[in-house]
């Protein structure tokens, strides 16, 4: 029997190694001069003048809005087709999630549900650009609230030209091992306001400070950041072969009874995820593709409105997406005989 395709892997190798051989041999393991550099070359990259590296991007969301000084009381809206830890850097900072609905053919927050939904607390907008598509950003950043980007699945996508990560007044990155780049852990705020980044730097580590205000140890190790140096410089290879993949995917499955990924217009997407939408329950999908030997998944695990015990008809978008949305393996290192499996299983499976 084949062997099982999974979901994600991580693209690493020999260049990792050395570089993480050599801080272990240096002797200097936490946080010193590759984070440093490491922040330099990010922030040089989305195009912002500053990067601080932090231990996850759940860390990165909650100093990036604590550096915009969002605290008790405050909403922060965020799309409810999202992952847990938009809520968690919400809570953290004594805020309220303020849930938002999402385009059922992007995923990305719904603007018109956002000016419906907004109220006089509503302070910051937390803007996921899921699976490395851009989210609406200029119809957004319109209401006049300030946006914090989550770039967890979207480093090296473009819109008009522009990195995202670079629109809003903050953007958090996340490094996880299943990341468009890999770290193990490890994420980073990127700003270009001097103060976020300062606030956010301070905030970063207790130890050694005039006073006793709250902070976290929320830093990233030298050992992550060498890995994440490499990793960057791959990033544009990663991205391009992403993109291959995907425009594979999109031929062999033009003709399946299934709706691919969205174009959007002036976008250079990163394809962190792979989704289709499929003509039935995503959860039989996913079951049968895993029984044929593919990482298939429901590319979030559950919706936030259902965590929060809200109707779930206050959600249709969320609601369609979490039903039909079944994400297929697409990473750098799949290889073509994989990247066929998983074409005639999901076809067999689909005409099936």
């Amino acid at each position: 029997m084949s062997a099982f395709i999974p979901h994600s892997r991580p693209t690493l190798g020999e260049e990792e190694a050395r570089a993480a051989a050599e801080v272990v041999l240096s002797g200097q393991i936490a946080q010193g001069p590759q984070v440093a550099r490491f922040e330099e070359e990010l922030a040089s990259y989305i195009g912002v003048g500053y990067g601080v590296a932090v231990s996850s991007g759940t860390a990165a969301l909650t100093l990036a809005l604590r550096a915009l000084g969002v605290g008790e009381g405050d909403e922060v809206a965020v799309p409810s087709y999202a992952c847990a830890a938009l809520v968690q850097a919400v809570w953290s900072v004594g805020a309220i999630p303020l849930l938002v609905d999402v385009d059922p053919r992007t995923g990305n927050m719904d603007p018109d549900d956002l000016r419906r939904r907004a109220t006089p607390k509503t302070r910051t907008v937390m803007l996921v650009h899921m699976f490395g598509f851009p989210a609406e950003m200029e119809d957004i950043s319109r209401m006049g609230l300030p946006v914090v980007e989550d770039c967890a699945m979207a480093i090296g996508a473009r819109l008009r030209g522009r990195h995202l990560g670079s629109f809003g007044l903050a953007s958090a990155f996340s490094f996880y091992a299943t990341k468009m780049m890999a770290t193990g852990e490890g994420g980073m705020v990127a700003t270009d306001d001097p103060e976020v980044a300062r606030t956010a730097r301070d905030l970063r580590e207790y130890d050694m400070k005039e006073d006793l205000r709250p902070r976290f140890n929320f830093k990233m190790t030298d050992l992550q950041a060498a890995l994440g140096r490499v990793q960057l410089k791959k990033l544009e290879r990663f991205l391009a072969r992403r993109r291959e993949i995907a425009a594979l995917y999109d031929a062999a499955l033009s003709e399946a009874r299934v709706e691919l990924p969205p174009r959007i217009p002036d976008a250079e997407p990163a394809y962190y995820r792979y989704v289709v939408r499929v003509d039935r329950d995503a959860k039989d999908a996913v079951d049968a593709l895993r029984a044929g030997g593919i990482g298939a998944a429901r590319p979030v695990f559950r919706p936030l409105h259902r965590y929060l015990g809200l109707p779930p008809e206050d959600f249709p978008g969320t609601d369609e997406m979490y039903r039909r949305a079944v994400s297929l393996p697409i990473y750098p290192s799949l290889t073509g005989e994989e990247m066929c499996r998983v074409i005639r299983e999901v076809q067999a499976i689909l005409e099936g």
